[in-house]
């Protein structure tokens, strides 16, 4: 009764709303992405072991031939009927929630879960995490059509699925809703951060209770990493700024590569990995998948420094062949694992050169995969609080900060821009430039370095057919009228075309 009494008094009726619309988007992604994990886990052993028997047995081997064609099929066919199944589904969720896409949840949500399982089970180095995000967005699209929820509404619900499968995928909630606001979003608002926390939590929630409550990544590392080695902390971050260039420059370089491939359909490409993955697995069992268990494997392991390189250069390479056909599987393991295999690879020269000592590799391992993914993504707070969760331990977040930071850095000043926004915007898709009469609302913040600071919003000149309703200022909301004054930290809420959100979104933010 008590807690009941609290909640009248401190939340309202739009709140609770939100809260439960964002758990049951939750329960329901848990309940999807919980399965997903599990039979891609079930689908990898089975081919790890095939690979195994094939060294007494051949014949296994023509079995995986087969295999490989008849998955490479039904994945080409499944491309042909929905495109946007292809790659991570984290840029199409992105361009949704801009108001440039429309998408057919349930055409997404079948065709993305079988065939997410049959190219990620395979053992291809794709991650299970983007498609858990659009099989997240999808669930919260297909409530909000069911229950005939507005546009601004639907778009809460498709960001808490997304948040919601992310939490799924790594038992991470608080990372989750942070990529959504940061890497997806692009904005902080407050409807979409209480809806996307309630949906992320019940989803891992849900998971949780399927595949424990053990961290995905539980490194048993230094617990400090000492004061007076701080400084390889910035060389690090250097170190993995340019490499996370490299990885965006080729990423973004390999559709025109494969489009050099004349001889077979475009949704034929995923031939080119899954052939590959023949010989790999034969030789390598072991370095499958997404790479949850090198990870894991890195931290207790004793490779040489060239090995270490072998390795990299390896999941590099295959890696972007993988990601490049198109096929249903995401980025962001294989670029979490990537960053490790580099932390070590570090690592491993600073022990030669006598710099540091060999118990200091795991922790480097940790803060390599933040530093890494805050480079190629540069979502720095999502790359914390990700590793954070994923590993478990609070300890080190001023070197996780550190690195993460430094190697945002480093991209940034040679200009590179964030690799799912960067694969947004080489989708090709239809845009209208005229208004059809349908609206959306558009929240964004004033920055305090805004020439709009101080401005009387009647002197300010809006995008044509952009009407601002409101302004949040701290608890308050107030609604403009001519003579209202912005200020710094304010949130400004617009009525928009709902085709042009991402174009006024823009011309705003330039302003």
């Amino acid at each position: 009764m008590l807690v009941m009494n609290y909640l009248k008094q401190h939340l309202d009726n739009k709140s609770l709303i939100l809260i439960f619309r964002g758990v049951v988007v939750g329960l329901l992604s848990g309940l999807i992405v919980g399965s997903f994990r599990w039979l891609i886990e079930i689908s990898l052993r089975f081919w790890q072991k095939g690979f195994r028997l094939a060294h007494t047995n051949w014949t296994i081997l023509l079995g995986g031939l087969i295999l490989v064609l008849i998955i490479s099929l039904i994945l080409a066919k499944f491309l042909h009927d929905e495109p946007h199944i292809a790659g991570s589904g984290i840029p199409e969720v992105e361009i949704q929630l801009q108001g440039q896409l429309t998408l057919n949840w349930w055409s997404i949500l079948w065709r993305k879960y079988v065939g997410g399982v049959l190219a990620i089970g395979s053992g291809l180095f794709l991650g299970r995490e983007g498609p858990s995000i659009q099989l997240g967005s999808s669930i919260g699209q297909g409530i909000a059509e069911q229950t005939n929820l507005n546009k601004t509404n639907t778009r809460i619900l498709i960001a808490s699925g997304a948040a919601g499968g992310l939490a799924a995928a790594f038992n991470a909630p608080i990372a989750g809703t942070m990529f959504v606001l940061e890497e997806v979003f692009h904005n902080f608002s407050v409807r979409v951060w209480l809806s996307s926390l309630s949906a992320a939590l019940a989803a891992n929630f849900v998971t949780s209770t399927i595949f424990g409550l053990q961290p995905v990544l539980a490194i048993s590392h230094q617990t400090y990493f000492p004061l007076s080695s701080y400084w390889t902390l910035l060389v690090l971050g250097i170190f993995l700024g340019l490499f996370g260039l490299l990885y965006q420059k080729v990423l973004l370089l390999m559709p025109h590569l494969y489009a050099r491939i004349k001889f077979i359909p475009t949704s034929l490409n995923g031939l080119v990995p899954l052939l590959l993955l023949l010989p790999l697995g034969y030789f390598a069992p072991e370095l499958l998948g997404g790479g949850n268990n090198l990870i894991l494997d890195l931290n207790t392991a004793k490779e040489t420094t060239l090995l270490l390189f072998g390795v990299f250069l390896l999941r590099f390479v295959f890696s972007m062949i993988s990601y490049g056909s198109g096929l249903p599987g995401g980025i962001f393991l294989p670029i979490l694992t990537l960053g490790a295999v580099l932390g070590a690879l570090f690592g491993n020269i600073l022990v030669v050169l006598h710099l540091i000592s060999p118990t200091m590799i795991p922790s480097l391992i940790i803060f390599a995969m933040a530093g890494y993914f805050a480079g190629i993504g540069k979502a720095p707070f999502t790359a914390i609080l990700l590793i954070t969760e994923m590993v478990g331990n609070l300890a080190n977040l001023m070197p996780l900060a550190i690195v993460s930071l430094v190697a945002y850095i480093v991209v940034d000043l040679f200009k590179g821009a964030p690799i799912y926004e960067s694969l947004a915007d080489k989708m090709m898709l239809p845009t209208s430039a005229q208004f059809s009469g349908k609206t959306d609302q558009l929240t964004l913040t004033i920055v305090p370095e805004s020439h709009l600071v101080g401005q009387p919003v009647k002197t300010i000149h809006w995008p044509k057919n952009t009407l601002l309703i409101k302004i949040t200022r701290g608890t308050k909301a107030l609604i403009p009228d001519g003579s209202t004054i912005l200020r710094a930290g304010d949130f400004v809420t617009f009525v928009v075309p709902y085709q042009q959100r991402l174009t006024v979104r823009k011309k705003i933010e330039r302003m």
